[in-house]
């Protein structure tokens, strides 16, 4: 099985101001890049469910000449809020990287 990990080179996440994340993902080949465009693992749909966030409100965007996607959302929780683990958003990505790509 292929997955998230196997195929970029750098997977992070990030705030977008506090009631925002950012994901970037950067793959290391325009193949890996093609297949994962290709696959729709990383539909709205999927990163709803995994993330528990109204799919409406995820927006993911590829970048052809970068072989990167994009991927803003609402934080679940907004940063410092009680209940929030992650002030920085740094470590939101981790669900991401075991993503199937076939």
């Amino acid at each position: 099985m292929t997955t998230l990990f196997d195929l970029c080179s750098l997977i992070r996440s990030k705030n977008a101001g506090p009631f925002m994340l950012t994901f970037d993902l950067m793959f290391s080949s325009a193949e890996n890049y093609a297949l994962a465009k290709r696959s729709n693992a990383l539909t709205p749909s999927v990163l709803a469910e995994i993330y528990s966030v109204p799919f409406e409100q995820i927006v993911v965007v590829y970048h052809e000449a970068a072989m990167a996607l994009k991927i803003s959302m609402p934080r679940p929780i907004f940063q410092s809020d009680p209940g929030d683990s992650d002030c920085y958003g740094g470590q939101q990505y981790v669900p991401l990287l075991s993503i199937a790509i076939s």
